[in-house]
C-alpha cells in the first residue's frame, strides 16, 4: 500500500490557508477519483481508493504540529514501510507554485513534517513540498503560513493543486524515482518553472 498524507489543520478558518495546501491536494485527488465518504480513523479522515493499486489517503485532524500521531497510527495498522508514505505539505522556502519531491531529509523548520519524522523515527520519509512563498521581510511566520492565499495567487492556485495531485499520484503509481525525475526537472510539473 502507498499512503499519501496531506498535512493541514481542521476547521473552516484554515481551509484555504498556505498550511492547508496538503489537505487541498488530497481533496483534489479524492474528487478526481470519486472516492466517496471517508472512514474516521487514525485521528483523521482516511480513504482507500478502490480503482487504484493500493493507494490510501489520510488527512490528519490532530492539528498540524501533531500530524505524526495520525500518520503513525496508519503506519502501524497497515505495517507500511516509511518509503511507502508520501507527506504533502507547504514549503515557505520554495516560491509559490514550485514543487519538489524528496526521498528523505530534515523537516526544514516545518512543524508538521517534524512531527511525522519524530513519530516514525526516521528521516527517510518521502515528501512532496509545495511552494507557498516566503513571508515578507519582517513578517511573522505563523501568521504567514496560517494566512490565506493572496489575490495574486488565487488564479494560479487551481493549477498548482492539480499539478501537485498529479505528482502525488505519479509517486504512488510509478515510484519515487520517476516522480522525482518529472517533478524536480527544470521543466517538471511546477506551474512556475
Amino acid at each position: 500500500m502507498k499512503l499519501i498524507v496531506g498535512l493541514g489543520n481542521p476547521g473552516y478558518d484554515y481551509v484555504f490557508t498556505r498550511h492547508n495546501i496538503g489537505w487541498l491536494i488530497v481533496d483534489h485527488i479524492l474528487s478526481q477519483k470519486n472516492a466517496g465518504a471517508p472512514s474516521k480513523k487514525f485521528g483523521g479522515e482516511f480513504w482507500i481508493l478502490g480503482n487504484t493499486r493500493g493507494i490510501a489517503l489520510l488527512k490528519p485532524h490532530t492539528w498540524m504540529n501533531l500530524s505524526g500521531l495520525s500518520a503513525r497510527e496508519a503506519f502501524d495498522f497497515y505495517k507500511i514501510n516509511a518509503e511507502d508514505i508520501l507527506i504533502v505539505c507547504d514549503d515557505v522556502a520554495l516560491p509559490f507554485g514550485k514543487l519538489r519531491i524528496r526521498t528523505k531529509g530534515s523537516a526544514g523548520g516545518h512543524n508538521g513534517l517534524a512531527s511525522v519524522i519524530g513519530a516514525l523515527g526516521t528521516l527517510e520519509i518521502p515528501r512532496l513540498r509545495v511552494g507557498v512563498g516566503n513571508k515578507p521581510v519582517g513578517g511573522n511566520m505563523r501568521n504567514w503560513v496560517l494566512g490565506h492565499f493572496p489575490e495574486e495567487n488565487k488564479d494560479d492556485l487551481p493549477a498548482l493543486i492539480d499539478k501537485a495531485a498529479e505528482a502525488a499520484l505519479l509517486w504512488a503509481e510509478e515510484g519515487i524515482e520517476k516522480a522525482m525525475n518529472v517533478v524536480n526537472a527544470k521543466q517538471g510539473l511546477g506551474i512556475r518553472d
